[in-house]
């Protein structure tokens, strides 16, 4: 089951069903937090009823499948090849993950803002974790999921090595800049996929141009050991979505970053395409 969150002419922003075959959507009546946990613990598309009949796709606007009041986890350097290739490092001993703020988030049409804070705009496809239930079992982690979404971890780098000299990264402002995130272009429930970890191909283009191509296979920490290391410092709630790591092809290694104009297309493998271009560089500061 697809699930997608979205607005429609305007309206306030509503969940609904994905039906691909027929191009359509068809709008939720309960509120997330109601029938969320019961898709997770496997009730399917009758843990929910609909409020009118279904929309065309094309007439509805796409948003990221996530409420606001949720967070949104990174949890990076979790790909070997990319750590040694793009940065020239060696793997951590243990996961490390941080906090992205939800204004940094677009959906799956939406442009990426070019921040004029950087000259250094990078991209990394990830595959990005539901959470459904209401309370995580670390002996059972992916019965707390709700299914796979793409992230699209768009950074920037002259930003993320700007922290003070001992302090180190400075990962707030390299992946909170406003508008720059891809999440979508729906969540794909758990059922779909094989039990335990998911192995899917990532790929991600720019121009039609593949710069990554790797599989979740190729983890150093698997989705089960990411929600346990992030659950036992910070408990997860029912909504929350986990980016897991991207694999090797990232700008930062080439020296190729993203510029006005580009066509990016961040790609899971039975899970959808992000498509998004990336805007012009403005000087104007949001809120300014």
């Amino acid at each position: 089951m697809k699930l997608a969150r979205f607005s429609y002419k305007g309206s306030v922003p509503a969940w609904g069903v994905v039906d691909l075959e027929h191009q359509e959507i068809n709008p939720i009546k309960e509120r997330f937090e109601d029938w969320a946990p019961l898709v997770t613990a496997g009730a399917g598309i009758s843990a929910v009823s609909f409020s009118s009949g279904p929309l065309a796709i094309k007439e509805v606007t796409l948003l990221p499948p996530i409420e606001p009041v949720n967070r949104v986890v990174v949890a990076g350097a979790n790909y070997l090849k990319h750590l040694k290739d793009d940065f020239s490092l060696e793997p951590p001993k243990q996961p490390i993950a941080f906090l992205k703020a939800y204004g940094a988030l677009i959906g799956a049409d939406d442009p990426i803002r070019f921040p004029p804070l950087t000259e250094e705009l990078d991209y990394e496809v990830e595959l990005v974790v539901v959470i459904g239930s209401k309370e995580v079992d670390t002996t059972k982690p992916y019965d707390s999921v709700l299914g796979y979404t793409v992230g699209n971890d768009v950074s920037a780098r002259d930003l993320q090595r700007s922290g003070p000299k001992g302090i180190g990264m400075d990962l707030f402002a390299a992946k909170s800049q406003d508008k720059t995130t891809g999440l979508g272009p729906w969540i794909v429930t758990r059922d779909e996929f094989p039990e335990g970890m998911p192995a899917l191909r990532l790929t991600l283009s720019v121009n039609g141009e593949v710069r990554q191509d790797g599989n979740t296979s190729e983890m150093t920490w698997t989705v089960a050991e990411l929600i346990t290391f992030v659950h036992e410092r910070s408990s997860f709630a029912c909504g929350d979505v986990l980016f897991t790591g991207s694999p090797a092809g990232v700008g930062m290694a080439t020296g190729r970053f993203l510029n006005p104009g580009d066509v990016v297309e961040a790609s899971v493998e039975g899970v959808g395409t992000l498509r998004n271009v990336v805007g012009e560089r403005s000087n104007k500061r949001l809120g300014k």
